[in-house]
């Protein structure tokens, strides 16, 4: 009789999360957490505040992550708001606790602020973060990729030359900021590799579950809306439906970039855990593990 084989996953897919700011919010957060487990993401990342606000929160839930689910937690850490040594003694923390994943970034200036200016005694950008965390311990480090140019980069080689001093620097990944122009992606990825660069550039998904809210995310980061997007949810005032038609949106570009050869992606869930569910299903992802039970209700 012949065993039978396990078929490869078609994809890897992370979750990316926020740290709630309200007991309300932290159920919804643990909810799709339970939800979305199952799926066996390689890495489910947690925020960290643009200033390093919410670094208790962030290093509270990823602990709470890794106890309770069993999954790779992999935070957040920024060059805002900390010397190099609180920065260090930060990681060597998470490094204490088994954690040996992080997403190493620049992160934005301070609220209040319009430019970005070095912490004093801090680390000064993202290349020299991932260069200080190396030296830390031994970390799985990812980076940040901006396929529509990051918006304060003077030239886009200039913004395609520091991700690879980045990825030189030590780090294995990079994940991109949110984009709906696939064609970008795949233009970007084409530069990549033309530059010389060789780890993965993995997509950065954002599903629509509001589009005004979207529309505001994408300005401040600099993502293009195209115009064939903003015409699709035109005129819509129904909750329910622009859930629909954001999945619909997501399902499609997914299916484009798999048929270019992209086999990882990064979902922006926004801690919830409807919509990126649908698009895994689509994805043919299906629940590799058993679900996570409900955290303690004293949690």
């Amino acid at each position: 009789m012949t065993e039978p084989t396990t078929r490869p996953r078609p994809v890897e897919v992370s979750f990316e999360f926020f740290p709630p700011g309200s007991p309300a919010m932290e159920a919804t957060l643990w909810a799709s957490i339970q939800k979305l487990a199952p799926l066996a993401p390689r890495f489910v990342s947690v925020t960290y505040g643009a200033d390093g606000s919410t670094r208790d929160r962030t290093h509270r839930i990823v602990s709470r992550i890794v106890a309770e689910t069993g999954l790779v937690a992999a935070p957040h850490l920024t060059c805002v708001g900390a010397t190099r040594d609180e920065i260090d003694a930060i990681a060597r923390e998470y490094w204490n606790e088994g954690i040996r994943h992080l997403v190493a970034l620049r992160g934005d200036p301070p609220a209040g602020e319009t430019r970005y200016t070095p912490w004093p005694g801090g680390y000064p950008y993202a290349v020299d973060l991932v260069k200080g965390l190396r030296q830390v311990a031994d970390f799985d480090l990812s980076v940040a990729a901006y396929p529509e140019v990051h918006p304060e980069a003077s030239t886009s080689g200039f913004d395609l030359n520091n991700l690879k001093r980045k990825l030189e620097a030590g780090a294995s990944r990079a994940i991109t900021q949110f984009f709906y122009d696939t064609d970008n992606f795949l233009r970007f990825r084409d530069r990549c590799v033309a530059v010389g660069i060789t780890a993965p550039i993995v997509p950065g998904i954002l599903p629509i579950a509001r589009f005004r809210q979207m529309q505001n995310f994408a300005a401040r980061c600099g993502a293009t809306v195209p115009r064939w997007l903003a015409e699709r949810f035109e005129g819509l005032d129904d909750p329910d439906t622009e859930r629909m038609l954001g999945a619909s949106v997501a399902i499609e570009q997914v299916a484009k970039l798999r048929q270019n050869g992209i086999r990882e992606f990064h979902f922006y869930t926004l801690n919830r855990a409807e919509l990126t569910y649908a698009i895994c299903a689509a994805l043919g992802l299906r629940p590799q593990a058993p679900a996570v039970p409900p955290p303690a209700a004293d949690a």
